[in-house]
């Protein structure tokens, strides 16, 4: 049977010139309706056949477009597949079929899908990775509060201690300042007692006495100043001898110094033993030998002593109980004997401290003795008595004069030997206690021997003999000071004298050398003073 020819005919062509035909024939209706149209009667009545004509026309012209624009975009359609598969052909280096195409098609669909599915799964990944991050940021601000919330709780606790550091400090404070506030006012009414006791005997003038000194020393230890804070009690043991003291001092006529009295009998024995007053050695004591600690009855001894005071007293011509410079002088003459009271008023006018050791030591060399009496005996004293406890500010002359000759010594080796040390060292401490030495001080107690700055500023505080840089020094006491401001001291001098504005001082190690220097009271440079009992 012989081969059938056909030809191959674009799909798309032919169903274009099918719609042409058929486009064609429809304009060969019209024209056949219009005509029918126009031959009709009824349709002359109604509308003319131009306008029949034009409607159909312009209906077919809007279908025909309408039809126009489907087939183009079909077509598009259509061109566009064959773009792509021939983009394909050309990747894989030849002619595809379609079927091979859309297996193409397919697998790239597939490697599509499973790209997808990775990045999805890497944006899970990486999702999953801000959130621990997320979460562990989280974590630390978690964290960051909790531990700033304990420590609030710790700050607030800190704040506790120390405000209950501050309360126990306040209240210590408030302790102390009511017990002295409680020994003034024993004070006071052991006075007004006296004050009773002249009235009693009918003593105008010793009633006025007393009543200026109660007075004065209301005032003193109310408002006075800080140094009154170093008055000590007298022991109980003292105390049990009010009335014998008060009896005898009334009968020999200073019924208003009865508490010099018990400060005297503080220093000699604190109450204690048969002879309290010390006064076996006295020339009022007629029943018992002349040596230490021979009186065995406590109310003679009293007697005695209370007779060798009153003596001391009118010999220094003292006015009142709180004539301080007479009251040191008949002091230091009932230690040394009333043989001094003349002889200090001859030489100086009256007590200083300079002539009690100068008597001292004339007394000692006299009689071949190493010691002669208590040369700080006045300011030992005076420890005890609530009307005269202030003992600062009658200066020291003599270990000024001591350190005044040591002006120009250069390397201080005189000094730090001395000491004991057996190489030059840093020498302003061996210096000042070189000086205290030579007047007797270190022996009696009044100045400590030292050689490092600390060490003297901890001796002065632990006595209560220290006083901070506001303070107007006196000749005879020492200054420390810090020239870096950082708390700790690293020099030691003496007060030569103050103005009220300028404190002159006494160094040594200056340069390493001895000099006089000066300072502003208050100055930055000075870190505070020992303030010795001279």
């Amino acid at each position: 049977m012989p081969e059938i020819k056909t030809r191959q005919v674009q799909k798309g062509t032919i169903k274009s010139l099918d719609r042409a035909a058929a486009l064609t024939c429809r304009m060969k209706d019209v024209q056949t309706r219009t005509k029918d149209l126009v031959d009709d009667p009824r349709a002359r009545s109604s509308r003319s056949a131009n306008e029949y004509a034009s409607n159909r026309i312009t209906g077919m012209a809007k279908d025909t477009g309408t039809d126009a624009v489907y087939a183009a975009e079909k077509s598009a359609t259509w061109s566009a597949g064959k773009i792509r598969q021939a983009v394909v052909q050309t990747q894989e280096g030849g002619l595809v079929s379609p079927i091979r195409a859309r297996s193409f098609v397919r697998i790239r669909r597939k490697k599509l899908a499973e790209k997808e599915q990775i990045a999805a799964r890497q944006r899970s990944i990486r999702n999953f990775a801000n959130s621990r991050q997320l979460a562990r940021t989280k974590g630390k601000e978690k964290a960051i509060r909790e531990f700033a919330k304990q420590r609030t709780v710790v700050d607030s606790q800190k704040r506790s201690l120390q405000s209950i550091r501050i309360t126990k400090r306040a209240a210590r404070r408030t302790g102390k300042m009511v017990q002295r506030m409680a020994r003034r006012l024993r004070d006071l009414i052991r006075s007004a007692k006296a004050m009773i006791g002249a009235i009693s005997a009918g003593e105008i003038v010793c009633l006025v006495i007393v009543l200026v000194c109660i007075l004065f020393g209301a005032a003193f230890y109310f408002f006075g100043d800080d140094s009154s804070a170093n008055y000590t009690p007298v022991s109980p043991e003292v105390e049990a001898y009010s009335a014998v003291i008060s009896k005898y001092a009334g009968q020999y006529g200073i019924g208003e110094y009865t508490e010099l009295v018990k400060a005297v009998m503080m220093q000699e024995s604190g109450g204690r033993g048969t002879d309290p007053m010390q006064a076996s050695e006295s020339g009022y004591n007629k029943k018992y030998p002349h040596s230490p600690g021979s009186i065995k009855d406590p109310e003679y001894s009293i007697q005695c002593g209370v007779q060798a005071l009153a003596s001391s007293l009118k010999e220094a011509r003292c006015k009142n109980p709180m004539d301080m410079d007479r009251i040191r002088l008949a002091l230091q003459g009932y230690n040394y004997g009333n043989g001094y009271i003349s002889w200090a008023i001859a030489r100086d006018g009256g007590y200083t401290v300079e002539n009690a050791s100068d008597f001292s030591d004339m007394q000692a060399k006299k009689h071949g003795w190493k010691s002669y009496g208590d040369k700080q005996y006045p300011a030992h004293v005076l420890r005890y008595y609530p009307y005269g406890n202030y003992n600062y500010g009658i200066g020291n002359g003599k270990i000024i004069s001591v350190a005044a000759q040591q002006i120009g010594n250069r390397g201080g080796q005189k000094f730090w030997s001395w000491y004991g040390f057996h190489g030059r060292v840093e020498w302003c401490a061996c210096f000042v206690s070189w000086c205290a030495d030579q007047c007797g001080y270190i022996q009696s107690g009044t100045i400590p021997k030292f050689a490092a700055v600390g060490n003297g500023i901890s001796w002065f505080k632990s006595h209560h003999q220290w006083q901070t840089r506001s303070y107007k020094p006196s000749a005879g006491d020492v200054i420390f000071f810090d020239w870096g401001g950082d708390g700790s001291p690293d020099h030691v001098g003496l007060v030569e004298k103050c103005d009220g504005r300028t404190v002159y001082t006494i160094e040594g190690n200056s340069s390493d050398t001895c000099r006089r220097r000066s300072y502003p009271v208050g100055g930055r440079q000075i870190y505070g003073y020992g303030v010795p009992k001279y």
